[in-house]
């Protein structure tokens, strides 16, 4: 085992993050054969095959599991390593590794371009997908921090709040209901309502507002991305609920606007979140503590501008 190279390493724990020789040689700018000839150096190594082949797919043997758990770790430790001695030569720097929701990419450009323009040496890697993918990539120690509505009870995680989460009935501004000086949750339940797939934090969120009123939720259609229930709202077909930071632009441009409604917006949180038993890298928890004292300020100055147009409330303060 002495002569394993973090080049295998990494081709082992790509190939079975994938199942695929030939995503992995994307992902590390490599040929296939040389993925190929990776794995197979690794495997007289082991002494033991660590793959094999289903269909078209490549999966993880037993020995192949057992070896990409302690691979993880090593290039884990060896990435914390260079920033450790980083930090001791007086520099700031680092690798970032970060998941986030969907909904989340609208907000962190504002924290991140704060936060590493005082850091010109770190590096970001940032994940985004739905809520299951990020709790997946948390419980694997593929990210160091989650940002999300709702932390995850599947395992004991350390969540901190860092803003306000606004989410509201969205519809065009030609469609029927904005006419009506206050729209009421029956006229949402006629007016084909576009919400997120199941576990979403709006999802969740939307839920909860029409169990509070006694309603039972019923929507005209599960969308798996913000990006198409706007898409459809603009067009007139239903009205949607989404969070007030994915429409930024879409306000903007006048495409579609709030509902006049006693329940919107609603109030949600933002948390960032990292495992217990996990240690955060400094540059993680550098970033997980801006977040926390600087993070509803950024936000807050950004949607101040939209309140005050449209006539809401301003998110209170922490």
């Amino acid at each position: 085992m002495y002569h394993a190279s973090f080049r295998q390493l990494q081709a082992l724990v790509l190939v079975g993050r994938h199942e695929s020789v030939s995503r992995a040689a994307e992902e590390m700018h490599v040929t296939q054969p040389a993925i190929s000839a990776q794995l197979r150096a690794l495997e007289e190594v082991a002494g033991t095959a660590l793959t094999r082949k289903v269909g078209r797919n490549i999966q993880l043997t037993a020995a192949g599991e057992v070896m990409l758990d302690f691979a993880e770790r090593i290039l884990q430790l060896w990435e914390q390593a260079g920033d450790e001695l980083g930090e001791l030569q007086g520099v700031s720097t680092g690798t970032l590794r970060i998941g986030a929701v969907t909904t989340a990419e609208h907000l962190l450009p504002s924290m991140l371009v704060k936060f590493t323009t005082e850091r010109p040496n770190v590096r970001m890697k940032l994940q985004v997908g739905n809520r299951s993918e990020i709790v997946g990539l948390l419980s694997r120690k593929e990210v160091d921090l989650a940002i999300m509505g709702t932390p995850p009870r599947e395992f004991r995680i350390n969540a901190a709040r860092f803003a306000h989460h606004p989410m509201a009935f969205v519809a065009s501004p030609k469609h029927p209901l904005m006419r009506k000086k206050r729209v009421t949750l029956d006229d949402i339940v006629g007016a084909n309502l576009m919400v997120r797939e199941r576990g979403s934090g709006t999802r969740t969120t939307v839920e909860r507002v029409f169990k509070e009123h006694g309603h039972s939720l019923h929507f005209g259609s599960e969308v798996s991305s913000n990006e198409a229930i706007k898409s459809m709202v603009a067009a007139g077909l239903g009205v949607g609920f989404v969070s007030v930071h994915a429409c930024a632009l879409e306000f903007e441009a006048g495409l579609i606007d709030i509902l006049p409604m006693r329940e919107s917006p609603v109030e949600g949180d933002w948390h960032v979140m990292h495992l217990v038993d996990q240690p955060l890298p400094r540059i993680a928890a550098a970033f997980r503590d801006f977040m926390v004292n600087s993070g509803q300020d950024l936000i807050g100055a950004e949607l101040e501008t939209f309140y005050r147009k449209h006539m809401h409330p301003k998110p209170k303060g922490k």
